[in-house]
């Protein structure tokens, strides 16, 4: 039991690392689809007078036994995007090339989202749980606590980009809860997801800058806990973040953050390891397309709020 619930928990942070999520099925009725927070977002990178709006849903499900007994718990906000006039319309139907350009970057940044493979593997855990706490029963041991699936998503956007940072976590009945640190990031200018290194103007040399300043960074963290690197993380580390761009970087009004979670770089009680880099630090690695993204292109980053 114990095996298929970590197998069930990678499916799972394999689904989200692997962006392989889809938008809310437009069959639901409104009753079925969760309902959108308030913390909204406009950018001005769609064509023609056309604007791209940044939401946050909320999809919550539970599973309880026959009686009564609370068996898997789940809770994702995951980010939605439509493509709006100024006022503040939706824009439903492409009449000109822009605007269908505009729906087409529209439906690939929803296409990485949405609660749809999600339920898939809540039910996956939902069952697992069942077969737990069956066999608890059967062998005399108590239920100590339902299993629980989270997602919590934070949205962070300029005129031309979209960055999305994400916190997965799930309880499966171990000794600790999993924590899985996660972020895309979304050109509104090209439609598609971008990997950091595309805002460089040299993407080797800015890849390597900043792994040269994530290590400087661990080695800090180390000496405050006052450990040698290689005992404090393990002992690839630095090869570790030479991959730096492959796990949660994303980007704030302040800077670029990259995040790793327990374990991918040191061990769990060392918690997730998280490092920020300001833009004063990236501006010379930057292409002009990347300031703009970054909205830097007057020397500060716009939250086009």
């Amino acid at each position: 039991l114990f095996m298929e619930a970590i197998i069930a928990l990678l499916l799972v942070i394999s689904t989200l690392t692997a962006c392989a999520g889809k938008a809310p099925d437009q069959s639901q009725s409104p009753e079925e689809l969760a309902p959108l927070q308030e913390n909204v977002v406009m950018s001005e990178a769609a064509p023609e007078s056309l604007r791209y709006r940044v939401e946050t849903a909320v999809y919550e499900d539970a599973v309880v036994a026959d009686d009564g007994t609370e068996l898997a718990t789940c809770r994702f906000e995951y980010p939605v995007m439509t493509v709006c006039w100024p006022d503040g319309t939706p824009l439903e139907k492409a009449q000109t090339s822009a605007e269908k350009q505009a729906l087409a970057a529209m439906e690939t940044f929803n296409d990485q989202f949405g609660p749809t493979s999600l339920k898939e593997e809540f039910q996956t855990m939902a069952d697992t749980a069942r077969e737990d706490r069956d066999f608890r029963q059967e062998s005399g041991w108590e239920w100590t606590s339902a299993y629980a699936m989270e997602l919590d998503s934070e949205v962070y956007q300029t005129d031309q980009m979209v960055s999305i940072s994400a916190t997965y976590y799930s309880y499966t009945g171990g000794s600790h809860p999993n924590t899985v640190l996660l972020a895309w990031n979304f050109d509104l200018t090209t439609g598609q997801f971008f990997t950091p290194e595309l805002l460089a103007t040299d993407g080797k040399a800015f890849s390597q800058a900043v792994q040269e300043e994530l290590v400087s960074q661990s080695r800090l963290v180390a000496a405050e806990n006052e450990m040698p690197s290689e005992e404090f993380f393990w002992s690839n580390y630095e090869e570790i973040l030479s991959t730096w761009s492959s796990y949660a970087v994303s980007f704030d009004e302040t800077g670029m953050t990259v995040a790793f979670s327990p374990y991918e770089l040191a061990a769990y009680a060392a918690g997730a390891q998280i490092y920020h880099l300001s833009y004063e630090e990236l501006m010379p690695y930057l292409s002009p397309h990347g300031m703009e993204l970054l909205g830097l292109d007057s020397g500060e980053p716009d939250t086009a709020g």
